[in-house]
């Protein structure tokens, strides 16, 4: 059975752009951490984390599941969240548009969406807190890749999806400056 949440209702637009990986803007329990990328004459080395340390601590090894997903440009992945699951996000090539809102009634920013713009030009690496509905659209004229990380083995029923034009989410996937 899928998780159902109360949607909070939210004006168009695209939340809170964050531009440093330490905004006071960030939803609650969403982490950044900058991602050093190590280039050199036959190409570059990324490392996506370390199970156990930094925003990977408490992902236990018998559960944690590491999966990637290649996405052509243009295509909008969106909206899921999860009820126990934590997510870890590690854009590796292309360009991604992130978008999260706070689904959980009990957070102080609960309604509260926030926007990434992460890949080559920007190598974050994004913690995805459980009731934080996540999806991306890939920007730019390349395929974009995205390593994710979780902390659970994958379970339907731990997660509930969300059409990427929800109108109470309002989200605009729109290009913004044209």
């Amino acid at each position: 059975m899928a998780v159902e949440v109360k949607l909070p209702q939210c004006e168009h637009g695209l939340g809170d752009v964050i531009l440093e990986a330490d905004s006071p803007r960030l939803i609650e329990g969403v982490a950044i951490e900058a991602n050093r990328v190590f280039p050199d004459d036959r190409g570059w080395f990324l490392e996506v984390g370390r199970l156990g340390q930094e925003l990977l601590e408490g992902f236990p090894a018998e559960s944690t599941q590491i999966s990637a997903a290649l996405s052509y440009p243009g295509t909008i992945k969106a909206f899921h969240y999860h009820r126990l699951q934590t997510d870890y996000w590690t854009p590796v090539a292309g360009m991604f548009q992130v978008a999260l809102v706070d689904l959980r009634p009990g957070s102080k920013t609960f309604g509260a969406r926030n926007t990434f713009y992460v890949g080559t030009m920007r190598p974050w690496r994004i913690l995805i807190p459980p009731g934080v509905a996540h999806g991306y659209k890939v920007i730019g004229p390349a395929p974009a890749v995205l390593v994710y990380v979780t902390d659970r083995h994958y379970n339907p029923d731990d997660e509930g999806r969300i059409s990427y034009d929800d109108p109470r989410i309002n989200y605009d996937w729109e290009t913004q400056h044209r």
